[in-house]
């Protein structure tokens, strides 16, 4: 909706509607500087008014009350003190923080030229913690933001948006210290916060600086294992020495998840009877949870590694699939060492979605088990849920099986340590297990 100019009473801001998307404002046609910041769900009486500082004409928005905490009138009072402040270049912001443990007063973050900062915390609270995004991509976004445009936190954004070129130059400087990959990377996440401050502040270019740049090209990463290779893998596998560590990799191998979901994966969130582990959230947040349906070889490996935390990590084994004595009690770097172990993390991701294709497993089926967008309209009618306990698992076995036959030929008479390992658990073990025994 479009900003409104009115006179402010009880009556007239009670009957200014919601805004659909996005916040308008509602000006006080009596005092210039006080108005009605009006968004989806509440409305705030704010005030703006303009003081120099060193021969600067600076702009100063606050927060007075919200509506319902004081009538039209008393915030109208209230707003005639702090304008009357910002007329004689005081920062009436400075004076609204906690005082002897009481707030009086918020800070409201500038709504028409927000600096970087404040656009930034607008997008990570308004738009990317409600739609639930995990913390490794906020991490992500937060690294650009915060680290590879530090000293432009406190910049307007329209500076950005009046002149690209700024842009331009930063992303050629990112490239050229920060790879190629990181500058796409970042430029993204100010596209986006750009984007979504423009939402509200409508006088900021309409044109986004970013479009400027030309982007660098990038590649998809060709680090799979073909069947070929899996017998040289799955030796230096067995001789790892930390043996949770083997079990991870090789479900990661198994299960072609991303390394972050797995090495997460709480002993809760595995249901042996209904052969599931649940991945409440992984990328996209809690909105894609999903269950990733276990083959036969998924199943021992995750007993072995129930086994083995347990007597090696007794405290932490208790809820964690993959423990460790960590901070956080889970495995928390999956990256070896390449001359121990060749492939891991991605690599193996890519490797599950190389050997389905040579294993013949469809396509739709192959995106169903690595919980990708399901690509086609018609697909879209498909319910994952009704076909896990059936035919992706058994598609799921076929992966497997393809991939342990493929990394045993040879393997006993080449490393001693693959005799031992991996070894099929007891059914005692196993039915310990399903019926929740310690």
């Amino acid at each position: 909706m479009t900003d409104l100019r009115l006179a402010l009473t009880d009556r007239a801001v009670a009957s200014l509607q919601q805004a659909s998307s996005g916040q308008y404002l509602a000006r006080d046609s009596d005092l210039p500087g006080f108005m009605v910041l009006v968004g989806k769900r509440k409305k705030t009486f704010v005030v703006q008014g303009d003081r120099m500082k060193a021969g600067k004409r600076l702009s100063v928005r606050m927060k007075v009350a919200d509506v319902g905490e004081l009538t039209t009138r008393a915030a109208r009072a209230k707003a005639k003190d702090i304008l009357g402040k910002i007329a004689n270049g005081v920062d009436p912001r400075a004076s609204t923080r906690k005082r002897d443990g009481e707030a009086v007063a918020v800070d409201l973050p500038s709504i028409t030229d927000p600096t970087l900062r404040i656009a930034w915390e607008r997008y990570r609270d308004g738009h990317m913690k409600n739609k639930g995004r995990s913390d490794g991509t906020i991490n992500n976004y937060r690294d650009h933001i915060e680290r590879l445009l530090a000293d432009w936190l406190d910049e307007p954004l329209s500076k950005l948006g009046n002149d690209p070129s700024l842009v331009t130059v930063r992303h050629e400087t990112l490239t050229k210290e920060n790879g190629a990959y990181i500058a796409n990377g970042c430029m993204r996440t100010l596209r986006a916060v750009y984007n979504h401050a423009r939402k509200v502040a409508r006088t900021l270019p309409a044109d986004n600086p970013v479009s400027a740049i030309d982007w660098n090209a990038e590649h998809r990463r060709n680090t799979a294992l073909g069947l070929s290779d899996l017998e040289e893998w799955f030796t230096q596998l067995a001789a790892l020495k930390n043996p949770v560590r083997r079990e991870l990799h090789l479900f990661m191998l198994l299960s072609g998840h991303r390394p972050e979901a797995i090495r997460k994966a709480r002993v809760e969130h595995v249901d042996f009877r209904a052969r599931v582990l649940h991945i409440p959230k992984p990328k996209g947040g809690e909105v894609k949870a999903f269950d990733i349906p276990l083959s036969r070889a998924m199943i021992r490996c995750l007993v072995r590694v129930v086994r083995i935390g347990r007597a090696l990590y007794a405290e932490q084994s208790r809820d964690w699939l993959f423990p460790a004595e960590s901070e956080r009690g889970h495995v928390i770097e999956h990256k070896e060492k390449r001359c121990d172990l060749s492939k891991w993390g991605n690599d193996l991701r890519q490797t599950f979605r190389t050997i389905a294709q040579a294993a013949g497993v469809a396509e739709l089926d192959v995106h169903l088990l690595m919980n990708h967008s399901i690509p086609g309209v018609n697909a879209g009618y498909i319910t994952r849920n009704k076909l896990l306990s059936d035919h992706l698992r058994q598609q799921q076995e076929v992966i497997s099986r393809r991939m342990l036959e493929a990394g045993r030929l040879g393997r006993k008479e080449t490393n001693p340590l693959a005799r031992s390992w991996p070894v099929v658990p007891s059914r005692r073990v196993l039915s310990d297990l399903i019926s929740g025994k310690d």
